[in-house]
C-alpha cells in the first residue's frame, strides 16, 4: 500500500518538512536491492518508469506529514485511503473475470494472470476493514468512510483501471498495483506517527501490517511481470497505468496536505458515537 509515508528518523513531534521517503530495504547480497539489480525484463522497465516520478511523490509526502497537526489530518487520511482500498477486491474480481474470458480464447498473458488474481484476492480481502478499525481505535466514527462520497480524483484513479482492463487488457492493473504496493512503509512508521500525533499506536495497525505484507506482494508482482510474455504495447500499457496511478496519488495527497496547512483546521471525521 503506497501511503505517502516518510522514512522515520529520530522520533519527534514536529516532522521534517522535506523527509526522505525512500523505504529502507536490506542491502545484503540476497536482499531486494540485489534482486532488483538482477532484473533485466519487464519488471525493471516498470520500476524505472515509476522511479521517474518518485521525486514528486516524495515532495508531496513531505508536505503531507509536515502539516502542523498530524492528529487532525490522520483521520481524513484514513478516509482517503479507504476510498482507494475499498476498490481493490472489486477491481481484481473484474480483472479475474476478464482474464478468464481472454484465456479461453488462447491469450497466454491472461492465462498466467488467472492464478495471480485468485491468490491476491484472498490476500487482500478485508484490508478496507482494517482502516475502519484504525479509525475506531483513534476515537473516530468507523462508518464515516462508508457515508462519504469518494472524491473525483479517487474515482479517476480507480475508474481508469476499470476502463483499461475491460477495453484493453487486464494486465494493465498490474501497473496500478506496482505503485500502490511497490513502496511499502517501513516497520517504524506506525510507531513514529503515533508519537508525532499523540494518537494510540493501535490506530496505525494498517500501516504496520502493510510494512511486512507489501514487501512480499511487491516481489511476487515483479516476478510475475518478468515471467509474462508481454508484447511491446502491453509493456507500454503497464507503464501508462502505473504513471496514471502515481499522478492521481500525488494530487490526492497534495489536496489533503493543502487542506490542513492551517493549524486551526480540524478533522472532518466525526467522533465515534457513544456506546
Amino acid at each position: 500500500m503506497t501511503t505517502a509515508l516518510n522514512r522515520p528518523g529520530a522520533a519527534r513531534r514536529t516532522p521534517d518538512p522535506d523527509p526522505d521517503m525512500t523505504p529502507e530495504v536490506p542491502r545484503g547480497a540476497d536482499g531486494p536491492r540485489a534482486e532488483e539489480a538482477r532484473r533485466t525484463g519487464g519488471a525493471a522497465l516498470l520500476r524505472a518508469k515509476i522511479g521517474l516520478v518518485m521525486p514528486e511523490f516524495r515532495a508531496v509526502s513531505g508536505r503531507l506529514w509536515g502539516v502542523p497537526r498530524v492528529a487532525e489530518l490522520y483521520p481524513d487520511y484514513l478516509c482517503v485511503l479507504h476510498s482507494m482500498v475499498r476498490s481493490t477486491i472489486p477491481l481484481m474480481e473484474a480483472a479475474l473475470a476478464r482474464s478468464r474470458e481472454l484465456a479461453a480464447h488462447g491469450d497466454p498473458v491472461a492465462e498466467r494472470l488467472v492464478p495471480y488474481w485468485t491468490q491476491h484476492i484472498r490476500e487482500e480481502t478485508g484490508h478496507d476493514e482494517w482502516l475502519r478499525e484504525d479509525l475506531a481505535a483513534i476515537g473516530r466514527d468507523p462508518d464515516e468512510p462508508l457515508r462519504r462520497l469518494p472524491g473525483a480524483m479517487a474515482a479517476t484513479l480507480v475508474g481508469a483501471q476499470y476502463y483499461w482492463l475491460f477495453h484493453y487488457h487486464p494486465v494493465c492493473l498490474l501497473g496500478h498495483i506496482a505503485v500502490v504496493e511497490g513502496n511499502p512503509p517501513t516497520r517504524e512508521v506506525a510507531r513514529l506517527l503515533s508519537e508525532r500525533s499523540g494518537l494510540p499506536e493501535s490506530g496505525f495497525r494498517t500501516l504496520a501490517r502493510h510494512a511486512a505484507l507489501d514487501v512480499k506482494h511487491r516481489d511476487d508482482l515483479l516476478r510475475l511481470v518478468d515471467s509474462l510474455p508481454l508484447t511491446d504495447p502491453q509493456h507500454t500499457a503497464l507503464g501508462l497505468s502505473a504513471l496514471h496511478t502515481m499522478d492521481a496519488l500525488v494530487q490526492l495527497f497534495r489536496d489533503l496536505a493543502d487542506a490542513f496547512r492551517d493549524p486551526q483546521v480540524r478533522s472532518t471525521v466525526p467522533q465515534a458515537p457513544a456506546a
